[in-house]
């Protein structure tokens, strides 16, 4: 298990967990971020990552990419 912000562009992985207090859990949670789902890392720009997560893509932050385990 690692970090999403360690994982390679391109790669799709499996979210393992998912770290940090409920409101952050719960927030990334309504972006599809869950156990279980499936998260492709599209770009990495100094830390900050888009991601296909849910045929959607989304951008974040490198804090909240830290707190997603795959």
């Amino acid at each position: 298990m690692m970090p999403l912000s360690m994982v390679g562009a391109g790669e799709e992985n499996t979210i393992q967990r998912i770290g940090g207090n409920e409101e952050t859990r719960r927030f990334l949670e309504t972006l599809g971020f869950v156990v279980g789902g499936k998260v492709t890392v599209v770009s990495q720009t100094e830390g900050n990552l888009i991601v296909n997560i849910k045929e959607s893509r989304v951008a974040i932050g490198k804090d909240m990419a830290n707190k997603i385990m795959v």
